[in-house]
């Protein structure tokens, strides 16, 4: 199943005319490897860092099972394991644009990108495939969400934060690009906010919601 991750990688890349990066497969933890990072939660998707010296180490989990009902393609039955299987390559691929670029982001950037990035790969692949995305998308996305009860305050905060922000956005998208289904200027628009900062992309949809 490396593969598809790879594929992921590779789409987003081309998506953002990114310079390619190191192939995520390469960096896949099994349940062993994740236990040696010092961590307070265990979710079924989970991107680690740990910074070491000069050198950022970098690991990516998927829970056992995760990546298997993704064999037959994406469809209504399988849609909650593909969000979070692209949440974990959008987290990887944005981490490892950022370092290279020795640029720093918060963990709002990163769940604030993986957000729009979860809800763009599952539009282009219906696209890609001559279908209409999946009924109701954005509102299975962005709305009547639920938090872990484990999570932090500022977790809790974070993630309605990016939810909210990105389901402004997308509907913003929606109204401009998918309903058209202008894909060049949806490209173009998707390339520039991936390159601002967090406060830029809050910024940015403020004002285009204005």
């Amino acid at each position: 199943m490396k593969q598809l991750l790879r594929e992921l990688q590779h789409t987003l890349e081309l998506v953002y005319r990114i310079e390619p990066t190191s192939d995520v497969g390469d960096f896949i933890l099994s349940p062993g490897q994740r236990a040696q990072f010092s961590i307070a939660r265990a979710p079924r998707e989970q991107l680690l860092l740990r910074q070491q010296a000069d050198a950022l180490e970098v690991g990516l989990f998927f829970a056992p099972g995760l990546l298997e009902p993704l064999a037959r393609g994406l469809d209504e039955r399988n849609l909650d394991e593909f969000l979070q299987v692209a949440e974990g390559v959008s987290h990887f691929l944005y981490v490892m644009v950022r370092a290279r670029a020795e640029r720093p982001f918060s963990a709002l950037e990163l769940e604030l990108q993986a957000e729009v990035d979860k809800y763009l790969l599952a539009l282009l692949i219906a696209w890609a495939a001559d279908r209409r995305p999946p009924e109701g998308l954005r509102e299975r996305l962005f709305q009547g969400v639920r938090f872990h009860d484990d999570l932090s305050s500022d977790e809790r905060d974070r993630y309605r934060t990016a939810n909210g922000a990105a389901n402004e956005y997308a509907a913003l998208l929606e109204l401009r690009f998918v309903r058209p289904r202008a894909l060049a200027d949806l490209l173009a628009e998707l390339r520039r906010f991936y390159r601002l900062g967090c406060a830029e992309k809050l910024d940015h949809i403020a004002r285009q919601a204005a």
